[in-house]
């Protein structure tokens, strides 16, 4: 008998084992390949309930749900600025966890020593969904007539010219800290608890002008009780007739106000390609395009590339911009 051959009364029984390792081998198989998601996706959503980076946030878990046949919940975790939500993301390892943010994503490394995450490393991104122009406004009947109107007079009177925002350290509040360090001025910020007193301020005359986003904005704009100076962004966009402050100081950094979807660092990368083919049909003609719309915000969704080079830029931008500033790190 050959070396290699098995008696006969033998054969049986290493078929059946042959045939039981291979089913083990093909069971590993199918669980290594395992469909995403395998289970419930928590979309986190590091501010209060309500709030606009809500809105895209629930679109798109209700798409995705319908799509890939799972339940997509959004859990809001505010605190810390955003920093307690986006931490919690970064930190996540269930494979199941995603992140919505704002550009607090890039911006809170610049405000706080330790925000709990680094933004380069720790999240990978996924798209960028929506961004909105940071507009610069003035009550309709303010005497600066433009930008450089106003940025005249500030060089003219120091520290006189003052502008709104939501609060230190909001993005917007970094647009005008941008302004005053790339134009050389001495602008005076006036920081008030949101964006709603922040407009409120413009209007009733407190200060000369504010830095605010479309949703606040818009409607006194259409009713003629302000004005659009200039537009944060790179292109002019909303508005075709308000410059943009690049085309006033060319050194101004375009920046706006955006929205990122995000996984934890070890997200696969077939994970994302398989989130970006379920959300393409979204850039137009969809319920996120109609709201986002109509907040005066433009549906991206572009993919990693371009909410990886976002961050690049903004986050060393940030804290140039906040160290400049004088804000201190809490």
């Amino acid at each position: 008998m050959p070396s290699g051959d098995a008696p006969a009364a033998f054969r049986p029984a290493l078929s059946r084992r042959a045939v039981f390792a291979a089913g083990i081998m093909l069971a590993g198989r199918a669980s290594a390949q395992e469909a995403w998601p395998s289970r419930n996706v928590r979309i986190v959503v590091p501010f209060a309930p309500g709030g606009t980076t809500d809105i895209p946030a629930r679109i798109i878990a209700d798409h995705l749900a319908k799509r890939l046949g799972k339940p997509f919940v959004v859990e809001n975790r505010s605190g810390a600025g955003g920093a307690l939500g986006i931490r919690m993301v970064a930190q996540a390892a269930d494979g199941h966890t995603l992140l919505h943010s704002t550009s607090a994503v890039a911006v809170l490394p610049a405000l706080q020593r330790d925000p709990g995450f680094d933004p380069m490393t720790d999240l990978v991104p996924i798209t960028m969904t929506a961004a909105s122009p940071i507009l610069m406004v003035v009550r309709a009947d303010s005497p600066f007539r433009d930008l450089p109107g106003l940025l005249a007079r500030a060089r003219a009177e120091p520290g006189k010219v003052s502008f709104s925002s939501s609060g230190i350290g909001t993005t917007v509040h970094l647009a005008g800290e941008l302004l005053r360090a790339r134009a050389g001025v001495d602008l005076l910020h006036v920081p008030y608890r949101g964006s709603a007193p922040s407009g409120t301020a413009v209007l009733a005359g407190e200060v000369d002008s504010g830095f605010l986003s479309p949703i606040e904005v818009l409607p006194h704009i259409r009713a003629g009780r302000m004005r659009a100076l200039a537009n944060c962004a790179r292109t002019r966009t909303l508005l075709p007739d308000t410059p943009t402050i690049t085309e006033v100081v060319p050194s101004y950094d375009g920046v706006q106000l955006w929205f990122g979807l995000f996984g934890p660092k070890d997200l696969s990368p077939a994970t994302v390609a398989l989130l970006m083919a379920e959300l393409a049909p979204m850039r137009s003609g969809s319920v996120l395009s109609e709201r986002m719309g109509e907040v005066g915000a433009d549906t991206l969704l572009d993919g990693p590339e371009v909410l990886a080079a976002r961050l690049r830029s903004e986050v060393p931008l940030w804290k140039s911009v906040a160290q400049q500033a004088g804000i201190r790190s809490e």
